[in-house]
């Protein structure tokens, strides 16, 4: 009879517990109290506020009601960026990515579990936090920035990025400006849709607020970002020194030639085998898709393999180092931090690896950027200059830094592709042009060349000046 007596009691003091936490939801999901803590900086002024922000309850209405915010990325910042967004009364949130949950994300991606690998991370995302949190109305798009056009972009009234790809960077900045509205010159306001950016790795992280066609774009800053490194092939194949040359060696060589999730022919096990195998990979770089699985960064499957094999060649060579996760960045080409702003242009670093630290700066807006300027680039050449010779400027040069350029030209009244990297077909058709002359490929000077490059959506046009 005690334990019935202890029993009881314990119930009734969860049932009294509980009824002081009940509160009275709404149909909206609120209830008294909810949004106190927005309320408090956005209903009132601070030192510490915009000259330009005006206190008022109606921005807080605009949150819960009207606002429609897209998030691009569900890892580990796109996580953080979902759970605040919705506890802050954003209630139209569309979250996009093209990944799948890895094990490996669990232990920083606290919206996933166990049972979640394997799954789409945009979904997961977004059934976790509808569920979670009243009201809120996250939809997932399982998809590639790419896959979207100008109209779906143009529905949101802010897009925050938690991406750690400066293609896919470069990409956004460049679709938010083509979507500017000039009349006579003058840029419609309306037209405009912030771009929020951050990046993070470990302890360090970074944020900015692009205003489009009015603050500093992401092009403006590319100094900023540290250039692609290539390792010379030599070095890759027969001197690796570094983790990350057993990982190229894995993806450039090995992948195509063992073709471990399909292909069409067997490795020879003859005195000819290095000769077929060699002759097989040049006929497969020209078609990789008919004869061979191209690797995929995203695949957990794929980057495991090359983890491994990467293991294995840098126990030969007596290298250490080579980790999941330096495995996925190379094959990834991942970059993860990157910049930030108060209130719209400065820049933000923090830094809480030895202690705490963190500072601002301006980033101005550069007058004949390739992105926003609306200014003609300029490529300075003799008409000695090779073709291949205008592909590394486009390449290498810090302001561009573009990655697989295809560069066309109107001659004779005619569009003509004068190099393109990504068609195998094409690729081998323009390939001798880079041996030839601007003169001998027939530019003039004055002449207008159209850049495409999977770094911007929109078509970059530069002037060729010759010079003597």
């Amino acid at each position: 009879s005690i334990n019935k007596v202890h029993s009881f009691q314990k119930e009734r003091r969860v049932r009294v517990f509980l009824s002081r936490m009940a509160v009275d939801v709404g149909s909206s999901g609120d209830w008294d109290g909810r949004w106190s803590h927005v309320q408090k900086f956005l209903e009132r002024s601070g030192p510490f506020t915009h000259p330009d922000f005006e206190a008022s309850d109606e921005t807080l209405q605009f949150l819960l009601e009207t606002c429609k915010i897209l998030v691009i990325g569900a890892g580990g910042l796109g996580c953080e960026l979902l759970k605040n967004l919705a506890l802050s009364g954003f209630r139209h949130i569309h979250v996009v990515d093209m990944d799948t949950i890895d094990v490996s994300n669990l232990n920083r991606q606290f919206l996933f579990r166990s049972k979640d690998v394997g799954r789409p991370k945009a979904e997961v995302a977004a059934d976790f936090v509808n569920s979670r949190v009243p009201g809120c109305h996250v939809v997932p798009h399982f998809k590639k920035i790419q896959d979207f056009d100008e109209s779906f972009y143009r529905q949101f009234h802010i897009i925050v990025c938690g991406l750690d790809s400066i293609i896919a960077r470069r990409w956004m900045n460049g679709m938010l400006l083509s979507l500017l509205v000039y009349e006579d010159g003058v840029l419609d306001p309306s037209s405009i849709i912030p771009l929020i950016d951050g990046g993070t790795e470990g302890f360090k992280g970074n944020a900015r607020v692009i205003l489009p066609g009015m603050t500093a774009c992401i092009d403006c800053t590319l100094e900023l970002y540290p250039p692609q490194i290539n390792f010379p092939m030599c070095t890759i194949a027969s001197m690796p020194r570094l983790p990350e040359h057993c990982i190229e060696y894995v993806r450039i060589l090995q992948w195509p030639k063992e073709k471990p999730f399909g292909g069409t022919y067997m490795l020879i096990l003859s005195g000819a085998r290095l000769l077929i195998n060699n002759l097989l990979l040049f006929v497969w770089s020209l078609c990789p898709t008919t004869y061979g699985v191209a690797l995929d960064g995203d695949n957990p499957e794929h980057i495991q393999w090359v983890f491994q094999n990467s293991l294995e060649r840098a126990a030969e060579f007596s290298i250490t180092g080579v980790t999941y996760r330096l495995t996925q960045g190379v094959v990834k080409r991942i970059i993860p931090a990157v910049a930030a702003y108060i209130p719209l242009n400065n820049y933000l670093v923090f830094n809480d690896v030895d202690g705490l630290y963190t500072y601002t700066f301006e980033a101005e807006r550069k007058e004949n950027c390739s992105a926003c300027s609306q200014v003609p680039q300029k490529l300075q050449f003799p008409p000695s200059a090779k073709l291949q010779e205008v592909l590394e400027y486009l390449t290498e040069n810090s302001s561009l830094q573009m990655k697989s350029p295809a560069i066309t030209a109107t001659l004779e009244g005619k569009n003509k592709t004068l190099y393109l990297q990504t068609v195998a077909s094409i690729e081998e058709r323009t390939r001798p042009n880079l041996c030839k002359t601007l003169k001998e490929l027939g530019l003039a000077d004055g002449q207008e060349l159209a850049v495409a490059d999977v770094t911007t959506p929109q078509t970059v046009l530069f002037k060729l000046n010759f010079t003597s």
